[in-house]
């Protein structure tokens, strides 16, 4: 039975928590950077296909997908671009607060560009042993350097100058392979096949990249396997890095504890973006063959490189050789990543071999009698 006290609490009524935090001004701010981060992708051409010469008789064909003409003069704007996206789009990215990341250099010069681009400040937590060009590079898009002498230690530091200043650690290492579009949207996967369409082989039979945060091999393995193509995916890893100890032993939490000598690529742990189970195959490449192989590149092409597009260049050329011997014909893929003048007191010195204790010879002799004969020695 209704009494007039239960009608009286029916026509009240019921109470809604209500909390509006729209912001005007910080919507403008926002459609604002998010268009000028659109528009960089617009003004920027597509980077080139170079292809590396070798004998058309041998049947196989050698590329490298030039990252190096990127604004920032690296594989890591494209990085940096889906970065920035993702983080003024997930509302982390905010006015005048400073972006934060945690990086060997490369990432840090395109993520100072884009943070300069929509106005906020930048820290870059480093490695004291960082090329001093890459800081020059920093610091002119408006950054600042902050070095750590061990860089096992940069996560921690940048997630504490985050958590100090009040702005947002980017983390590259966790995020990589999430902020990008691996279907498509003209990431480097899908530029590398509608640049292929017109060769004789068009769909490569492998696509060789190197891991530093892990997102590039992620993205391609990933396009691959969606775009349902035969292609395989190899790894190839510095000295000083634990991402080919991993993936080979299927344990996420090895580590190594010093840092790599190929700038860009090579970590002392799993990085989180890294995914072992979308690739097919890993090398591990002695840092001595990376440099012989960046200083051969520069007489075959003419082109100066960093020492990781040697570490994935000597995967590729030791994958072609392996295509010959076989007597299978068709198509391997690479990336020149960065360029080699902000290496130049590092893989161009001699100086700087002697007093890492490397010894290129053999390693630069056995690519010369490749190059002449089409075999790989030993």
């Amino acid at each position: 039975m209704t009494t007039p006290q239960h009608e009286q609490a029916a026509a009240r009524p019921l109470p809604t928590a209500d909390v509006d935090r729209s912001d005007a001004g910080y919507r403008e701010w926002l459609k604002e950077a998010v268009r000028k981060v659109q528009a960089d992708a617009n003004r920027s051409a597509d980077t080139h296909l170079l292809r590396f010469p070798l004998p058309e008789e041998w049947g196989v064909d050698l590329y490298l997908k030039d990252e190096s003409t990127h604004p920032t003069g690296s594989l890591k704007h494209r990085l940096a671009r889906s970065l920035f996206l993702y983080g003024l789009c997930n509302g982390w990215v905010r006015p005048s607060r400073p972006v934060i990341e945690a990086s060997s250099g490369s990432t840090a010069v395109s993520e100072a560009y884009f943070a300069q681009l929509v106005g906020v400040p930048f820290i870059a937590v480093m490695p004291r042993t960082t090329s001093p060009e890459k800081c020059r590079l920093i610091e002119f898009h408006g950054g600042r350097c902050h070095f750590v002498d061990d860089p096992r230690t940069m996560y921690e530091e940048s997630a504490r100058l985050a958590a100090e200043t009040g702005g947002h650690y980017m983390d590259q290492f966790t995020y990589a392979e999430r902020a990008t579009d691996w279907r498509g949207n003209n990431n480097i996967a899908e530029s590398i096949y509608q640049q292929m369409r017109r060769e004789r082989h068009p769909e490569p039979a492998w696509v060789v990249a190197t891991a530093g945060t892990g997102g590039t091999s992620a993205t391609i393995a990933r396009y691959v396997h969606y775009m349902q193509y035969d292609t395989r995916v190899c790894v190839a890893d510095p000295e000083n890095s634990c991402f080919f100890d991993g993936w080979r032993l299927g344990d996420p939490a090895v580590h190594c504890d010093s840092g790599s000598r190929i700038e860009g690529i090579g970590r002392p742990r799993m990085e989180p973006s890294f995914l072992p189970g979308a690739i097919d195959r890993m090398m591990k490449v002695p840092d001595a063959a990376s440099v012989a192989t960046v200083r051969m590149l520069e007489g075959a092409i003419g082109r100066r490189a960093g020492g990781s597009t040697g570490t994935g260049l000597w995967s590729a050329l030791r994958i072609v050789a392996e295509m010959r011997a076989e007597g299978r014909t068709g198509s391997v893929v690479t990336l020149l990543c960065d360029p080699g003048d902000r290496y130049l007191d590092k893989y161009y010195s001699d100086t700087w071999l002697a007093e890492q204790g490397l010894d290129i010879t053999p390693y630069a002799r056995a690519l010369d009698a490749f190059l002449a004969t089409g075999r790989w020695p030993g």
